[in-house]
Formats: structure tokens, C-alpha cells, sequence
């Protein structure tokens, strides 16, 4: 298995189905797993009904209670590792993303050397669609700040439209990863920049939702702020990498790796 796709929702029943048609018509080989916290408008049930027409593509993971993005996308990394996928996509239910561009996401990863692709709205060719200026200034200027905070070089640090390669994933602690908002991304992006793999940025058009209620809230904004300096403060101390088993295909046995250019 090659390709996952995992979505965390809540409340995103008007988005759910069309989302993951959208995914699937595209017909380059995509499962889709989505990560439901919950949601009292009945998003997992209508995915549950979707089942039969997408029969070992589609999978769902509930959890009890609203735990937010960061912990739903760890949840999801940790699935897609269990299940051997090679290539895994953080995407919006809400078509922010738009699918067509998880193809060039891929692109970047499996040919053109990156170990993280990023889709990004800061690079040229990358823009942002129906956003009022307030919004564009807290994400240029959180970009900008956190670019000078880290001194890591990604120009849209806060993206969320991503493909990490297995082993990228399997080399970063996700247990340390403790953010879940917008600084969850930094973080994650930071980690692997620690470790040295290739991050590439890869233009994206980005388009705010036209249905459902955005998930922003001024908590969320606080934790970008607070959140890359904590990081920045932590890097001095916390060890991002992950201690891996590595199957070795033609013995069936196991050795263990502990850098992470041994796996790029």
C-alpha cells in the first residue's frame, strides 16, 4: 500500500462526502483514512455509509471527545505506520486543499527528493482565495515571525496540506509532539528539519471553506504565538528522534536505527 490520505473532522457533514469523491475520482490509487472526534452533526455516520461504494479504501477511527488536529494527525501517523503505507497526506475536509494537488505533493516526495512536501501559499505560484486582510495578516506575519524565531526556511510554516514519506515519520518522536493547533504543524515541520530531512515547498492555490464553520479561535492563534518560542526553547533539550525496528525485507529480521539518515 502506497498512498493515505487522513483527514480529521468535526462537524464537516456537509463536506465529508464530496471531499472523498473528490479524492477517490481521481483514481491514483488513494485510501483515505479519516479520524472523527466525535462530531455531533453525525459526520462519522455519514462515512460509515460510504463503506460499501469504497470497500478497503476507506477507513474510519472515531475517538470520544474533540482532542484537536495535532493529536488527530498523530493518531493517523501512527495508523498509516502500523499499515505500512508509504506515502501519507495531511488534507482539510473542507476543501481548502484542493485534491488535485496531492498528485504534486506526491510528485515531490516520491520523485523529486523531498522527504516532507509542504503546500504552500508563500511561494511564488502559491496563493490565498476569499480571505479578508486580518486573516492574511496573522498567517504572513506568523509565518515571518516564526521563520526568525526557528531559522528553519520553510516559507509557510503553519501549512497543513503536506506528504511525508514513511520513514520521515518513522524517525520523528511523534510522542514528543505535543502541540495541536497551528503549532502542531510548526513543530512537526520543525522536527523534521531538526533531522535533517528535505522539506520542499510545492504552490498550492488555497481556498478558504465555502460550508461548515472554520475551526480558528483565538486559543489556537495564542498557541502559534506562544507555541514557536516554546519550540524553539524546547529544541535545546527535547530529542525529536524516534528510535525505529527496521524490517529487513530479505531476512525477515529486525535491526534498529537510530539516525535518521540511515533511512533517507
Amino acid at each position: 500500500m502506497e498512498k493515505l490520505v487522513i483527514i480529521p473532522t468535526y462537524n464537516e457533514k456537509e463536506n465529508i462526502a464530496e471531499i472523498i469523491k473528490a479524492v477517490f475520482d481521481l483514481q491514483q490509487g488513494y485510501h483515505i483514512l479519516v479520524i472523527d472526534d466525535n462530531s455531533p452533526d453525525g459526520t462519522a455516520a455519514i462515512v460509515k455509509s460510504l463503506f460499501p461504494t469504497y470497500k478497503n479504501q476507506l477507513f474510519l477511527e472515531e475517538r470520544q471527545g474533540k482532542h484537536g488536529l495535532g493529536t488527530a494527525y498523530i493518531h493517523g501517523f501512527k495508523w498509516a505506520i502500523t499499515n505500512a503505507y508509504d506515502f501519507i497526506f495531511e488534507m482539510d475536509a473542507d476543501f481548502s486543499h484542493n485534491p488535485q494537488d496531492l498528485e504534486r505533493l506526491y510528485n515531490a516526495c516520491k520523485y523529486d527528493g523531498a522527504d516532507v512536501a509542504v503546500g504552500s501559499r508563500y511561494v511564488p505560484g502559491g496563493q490565498i482565495e476569499n480571505w479578508p486582510l486580518d486573516r492574511h495578516i496573522y498567517s504572513k506575519g506568523g509565518a515571518l515571525y516564526t521563520r526568525i524565531i526557528t531559522g528553519m526556511k520553510v516559507k509557510d510554516p503553519t501549512a497543513g496540506f503536506l506528504c511525508y514519506k514513511r520513514a520521515t515519520l518513522e524517525n520523528i518522536n511523534l510522542d514528543a509532539i505535543k502541540f495541536v493547533g497551528y503549532a502542531f504543524q510548526i513543530e512537526m515541520k520543525f522536527a523534521a528539519w531538526k533531522l535533517g530531512f528535505i522539506i520542499k515547498e510545492v504552490p498550492i492555490v488555497f481556498k478558504d471553506r465555502k460550508v461548515g464553520v472554520s475551526k480558528m479561535s483565538k486559543g489556537i492563534l495564542k498557541e502559534g504565538v506562544l507555541g514557536v518560542l516554546k519550540i524553539q526553547w524546547n529544541s535545546w533539550f527535547k530529542d525529536y528522534h524516534q528510535t525505529v525496528r527496521i524490517k529487513n525485507p530479505a531476512t525477515s529480521t529486525f535491526f534498529t536505527s537510530d539516525v535518521a539518515a540511515e533511512q533517507k
